[in-house]
């Protein structure tokens, strides 16, 4: 009975792992050409967006990285700076793309 829980609980953890890895791009993030520098789980010009999610879980930074898409900043993820996307990318494109980038 308890090898039949760990073996459940070991299935239950690949299937979490497998679905956070088989995420998509959406499609505002190609419309908005976001794919030019970023992917999900890979590093490319820009962080990987697994990456960006694993180092602001837990934290309250919706609004701040909101400023930073739309204002563009440096120094955080290297020396390539990343560009003011706004007012190309609209606002609420900006907003409904963190959300999806913390919830990964």
């Amino acid at each position: 009975m308890k090898s039949m829980i760990i073996s459940m609980m070991f299935v239950a953890g690949l299937m979490v792992a497998g679905s956070a890895s088989a995420a998509e791009m959406p499609a505002l993030a190609k419309k908005n050409s976001c794919v030019v520098c970023h992917t999900i789980d890979k590093r490319k010009v820009g962080p990987a967006w697994m990456d960006v999610a694993q180092k602001y879980k837990g934290q309250d930074v919706e609004a701040k990285l909101i400023a930073k898409v739309a204002k563009g900043g440096s120094g955080v993820w290297g020396s390539m700076p990343m560009p003011a996307n706004s007012p190309t990318v609209s606002d609420a494109d900006i907003k409904e793309l963190v959300k999806f980038i913390l919830a990964l």
